[in-house]
């Protein structure tokens, strides 16, 4: 709701319905708005939930945000106990403080619900602009055409291609072939894939790259669509699956959607006597902490988290200083690092 909606006998929100919707003070709500820290998380909560609810835009100090006075971006990401995202908020921040500007920055474990509040909260407080990482078609349809605040929105780890809002992602199908192409040029010649939920678009193009790149010698795929997280649990058990294949030299090339699910699945061969790289290879996807930070390293498709970061707060500045700003999609190159779990020595 904006304030053109008055002319078109719409009623705008105020911080008293806020306020009664949340059963709060109006102080309370004031200070969700400018000073979040002085709030209990719970009331925090309820305060933002009727903020959302009630599509609230506040008059007054919270509009010299966005004419200069405060400056600030909002970014809300998937999971910071993922290095990725550490990486993605260190490229938002760089440029931001080029800009004299600082970061908002919120974590909502990739939950829809949380996400619609820090985005509606972020419009409330009238941001200079937010980013946002997701990685579910229908999260992006449930943000994208739900935002009216009218200041830039740009999505990161998200290749969304119809032109209404900026996104940067990384080459994830390309990814995928680089995985399949470094086993292969190690001499592996019968390759497994645990994937992951094809709902997340990047698990998809990253399968879809190594599935094509390995062609014939793809000899199995292990996938629980149901699987809640890409996590070191999930990738234990697609390697015992494995193991009796591995064991009877049917297998000896394994690529895992995620780090922390080839970290897994190392951990579950390794416990069983299986010897990486000699007896299987594995690749991981992502070079967060889980492949270097680890008795054995892991070789892994690198995503340039600093440099989507930085891409992303430069559209939100692009957009905003331009007036014939276009919207668009900035492809990020993946990387090939090589250790441990594919060369002996590299």
């Amino acid at each position: 709701m904006t304030e053109s909606d008055a002319g078109n006998g719409a009623k705008r929100a105020s911080i008293m319905d806020v306020a009664a919707l949340a059963g709060v003070s109006q102080g309370t709500v004031s200070n969700v708005l400018n000073h979040p820290e002085r709030v209990s998380p719970r009331t925090r909560d309820k305060v933002e939930q009727a903020i959302a609810q009630l599509d609230f835009s506040p008059h007054g100090p919270a509009r010299s945000l966005a004419s200069g006075s405060t400056r600030a971006l909002g970014l809300i990401l998937s999971d910071l106990s993922n290095s990725l995202f550490v990486d993605i908020s260190r490229g938002v921040e760089r440029i931001a403080s080029e800009h004299g500007t600082f970061v908002l920055m919120a974590n909502t474990d990739s939950d829809l619900e949380r996400e619609r509040r820090y985005l509606a909260a972020f419009a409330a407080t009238q941001t200079m602009g937010t980013l946002v990482t997701i990685n579910d078609a229908s999260h992006y349809r449930a943000l994208a055409d739900g935002y009216r605040a009218g200041r830039p929105l740009v999505f990161l780890n998200y290749r969304g291609d119809d032109g209404t809002h900026c996104a940067v992602h990384t080459d994830n199908y390309e990814g995928g072939r680089l995985a399949a192409r470094h086993l292969v040029e190690t001499g592996r010649r019968r390759l497994a894939l645990v994937g992951g939920p094809e709902s997340l678009q990047p698990v998809a193009d990253r399968c879809r790259g190594f599935e094509d790149e390995a062609g014939e010698l793809l000899a199995q795929t292990v996938v629980r669509e149901d699987v809640g997280e890409l996590n070191r649990a999930y990738g234990w058990s697609a390697g015992r699956a494995l193991l009796s294949r591995i064991e009877r030299g049917e297998i000896d090339g394994i690529f895992a959607i995620a780090d922390l699910v080839a970290a897994g699945v190392a951990q579950a061969l390794s416990g069983a006597g299986v010897r990486i790289p000699e007896d299987v290879a594995i690749v991981g996807y992502d070079d967060n902490r889980a492949a270097w930070d680890s008795p054995l390293p892991l070789t892994t498709i690198r995503q340039p988290g600093e440099g989507m970061g930085a891409a992303g707060a430069n559209l939100v500045f692009e957009e905003l200083h331009d007036p014939y700003h276009e919207h668009r999609m900035v492809h990020l190159a993946p990387t090939l690092v090589v250790r441990r779990s594919t060369v002996a020595s590299p």
